[in-house]
C-alpha cells in the first residue's frame, strides 16, 4: 500500500513539475497568444477553464478515454470557443495530461512495448496527415464542425453497443481476426483523425487495443497514452504555429487536467466502467448531434 501511495505521489509530483517546466517552454516559445478570436480571458472564464480541465481529467481517466473527447465540446458549446481553436487548443491540453498519465503508467509497467512499436510510428505519420488536412479545412467551419459531429459518433455508438451486451460485443469483433501488423493501421487513423480533430486519439485506441488485440484494460489505457503524447506534441506544435491555440486556456485548463487525472486514477475501484461507459456514450450522441445541427 505504502508502495502505491508512493508511485501515486511521484506521478502527482511529475505530473505538477513537468506541467511547469512545459508551460514555461511554451510561454517563452509562443507568449501569450490566445488566437485571434478566444474569448476574452475574464476570471469566470478562468474558473471554468480550471473546473472543466478537472473535470476532463477525472473522467477520462474512470473511462479511458483522455481529456481531450470530454474537453473539446466543453470549450466550444459552452465556453464560447470557435470549433478550429477548440481543436487546437484541446489538443495542446491532451499532451500535457498524456505526459503525466503515460509516465505514471510507464513506470507501473503498464505499457505493451510490442503495441507501442507498431501503433506510434504510425500515429506520427497519421498526425503529420492530419494536420495538413487541419490547416486546409480550418477556414470551413461548418465542415469541420460536421466532421466533430460525425467523429463523435464513433465512441458513442462503440460504448453503447459495449455497455449493453459486452459478450456479443467481443465475440462480434473475435470475428475479425485483427492481426499485430494492423496496429499500423490504427496509429495511421488514429493519427490523422488527432490531427484533424483534436481529440487526442484515446477514444479509438483502448477499444482498439482491448476489442481488436485483446490487450488488458489497464494495459491498453497505459499504451495509449504512451502513443498519444507523442502524436499530440506533434499535433501541438502545429496548432501553435498557425494560431489556432489558446495557449493561456490551455494552461488554465491543463492545470485542472494534470490533478484531474490523478484523482481519477486513485477513484476508478469505486466505479462500475460499463455503468459509466454507458452514460458518457449518451454523452458523446448528444455532443454528436449538437455538431451535426
Amino acid at each position: 500500500m505504502k508502495s502505491i501511495d508512493h508511485t501515486r505521489s511521484k506521478q502527482t509530483a511529475l505530473g505538477i513539475g513537468s506541467f511547469i517546466i512545459a508551460a514555461i517552454l511554451i510561454y517563452l516559445l509562443w507568449g501569450d497568444a490566445r488566437g485571434l478570436t478566444a474569448p476574452p480571458l475574464t476570471p469566470i472564464l478562468i474558473f471554468w477553464l480550471l473546473v472543466s480541465g478537472l473535470i476532463a481529467g477525472v473522467f477520462g481517466s474512470l473511462i479511458g478515454v483522455g481529456g481531450g473527447v470530454i474537453l473539446l465540446p466543453i470549450l466550444h458549446f459552452s465556453l464560447g470557443y470557435p470549433s478550429p481553436l477548440a481543436v487546437g487548443t484541446s489538443l495542446l491540453i491532451v499532451a500535457f495530461a498524456s505526459a503525466s498519465g503515460g509516465y505514471g503508467h510507464f513506470i507501473r509497467n503498464n505499457v505493451h512495448m510490442e503495441a507501442f512499436k507498431w501503433t506510434a510510428p504510425a500515429a506520427i505519420i497519421g498526425i503529420f496527415i492530419g494536420s495538413g488536412l487541419f490547416i486546409l479545412l480550418a477556414d470551413n467551419t461548418p465542415l469541420l464542425t460536421l466532421l466533430l459531429g460525425i467523429a463523435f459518433i464513433i465512441p458513442a455508438l462503440l460504448m453503447i453497443w459495449e455497455s449493453l451486451s459486452p459478450l456479443r460485443f467481443q465475440a462480434g469483433l473475435d470475428k475479425l481476426k485483427i492481426k499485430q501488423p494492423y496496429m499500423a493501421l490504427l496509429g495511421i487513423i488514429t493519427g490523422t483523425l488527432t490531427g484533424l480533430l483534436g481529440l487526442g486519439g484515446g477514444y479509438l485506441l483502448v477499444p482498439g487495443f482491448i476489442y481488436l488485440f485483446h490487450l488488458p484494460v489497464v494495459i491498453s489505457m497505459g499504451t495509449s497514452l504512451a502513443v498519444i503524447f507523442p502524436v499530440s506534441i506533434i499535433g501541438s506544435i502545429f496548432k501553435l504555429g498557425g494560431g489556432y491555440v489558446d495557449i493561456m486556456g490551455a494552461l488554465i485548463a491543463s492545470a485542472g487536467t494534470v490533478v484531474g487525472s490523478t484523482i481519477g486514477a486513485s477513484i476508478i475501484k469505486y466505479f462500475k466502467p460499463q455503468f459509466l461507459k454507458l452514460i458518457f456514450s449518451l454523452y458523446f450522441l448528444y455532443v454528436s448531434i449538437r455538431f451535426i445541427l
